[in-house]
């Protein structure tokens, strides 16, 4: 759906628009590395910005298979990053990432919807953060997302047990073992905000996945989700596992996001 792709783009040189930090190369793109707070973040301009400044935030793994980001940059958008990697989704990373928001929203004028985008524990912090803020939120992209810190890295389940990240995760919500156990602010908990809001998700996943197991996670979340009246479409990878993450194509991925940045807000 070509009309989709209709960003117009608005005439900004690449030296018009000023980050903080160090200026570097991103796959030919200009990217600001750069801290808030002792907080490690990245920008990366396109060449020419599009209409209303759009964004896609990237929350984990940077650099990783980047071939959905350059598309954007492409298309005239702008990518980020804000380090919340041993936060695992807790409050803490909800209050930075809300504190990043702030700051290019309001400061260079970023579109007020990001695109959320987390690989594996990235979809505790785009979920989390995302649920606690509804009505900012263009559309959610998990991909072989940890969508319940039980089954990843508790290994409470079928998933992999990872014992030095699941001290990690309990340390950052500050919980007990048992606290966490039976704690209901996972991604697949409490959806029913993002269904009001009409968020639309996308998931990507490999149906051999044992380190966090679909039927543990995203089928858990889809089923929950469309009961709620949610429209999420998930993307299987049959006989693969957790990696490779994305697709080696990112077109279809690129297609839903721009249909979901050309939807109008949802009333509240």
């Amino acid at each position: 759906m070509k009309v989709f792709l209709a960003l117009f783009l608005i005439g900004n040189s690449l030296g018009a628009e000023t980050f903080p930090g160090k200026q570097g190369n991103f796959h030919g793109f200009a990217i600001f590395d750069f801290q808030r707070a002792g907080v490690n973040c990245k920008i990366v301009m396109p060449k020419k910005t599009a209409s209303l400044k759009p964004w896609i935030w990237r929350a984990r793994f940077w650099g990783h298979e980047p071939q959905l980001d350059i598309a954007l940059l492409q298309r005239g958008w702008h990518v980020a990053y804000c380090d919340v990697g041993n936060l695992f989704g807790s409050p803490k990373a909800v209050k930075r990432w809300d504190d990043f928001y702030q700051f290019v929203t309001t400061k260079h004028g970023f579109h007020k919807r990001p695109v959320l985008e987390g690989m594996s524990r990235g979809g505790l912090i785009i979920y989390n953060w995302a649920k606690a803020n509804p009505g900012k939120v263009t559309c959610i992209y998990g991909d072989a997302p940890v969508c319940d810190f039980k089954s990843w890295p508790a290994g409470k389940g079928k998933g992999k047990r990872s014992a030095g990240a699941w001290k990690a995760c309990l340390s950052a919500y500050g919980f007990t073992d048992a606290e966490a156990l039976v704690f209901k602010g996972n991604p697949i908990d409490d959806l029913g905000s993002l269904a009001k809001a009409g968020v639309p998700l996308i998931h990507v996943v490999g149906d051999a996945d044992s380190v966090v197991p679909v039927a543990e996670n995203t089928a858990i979340l889809e089923m929950r989700y469309r009961k709620l009246g949610g429209s999420i479409k998930v993307i299987h990878k049959p006989g693969v596992g957790h990696h490779p993450h994305s697709l080696k194509d990112p077109h279809r991925l690129l297609d839903f996001i721009l249909k979901a940045s050309a939807r109008p807000k949802k009333s509240e």
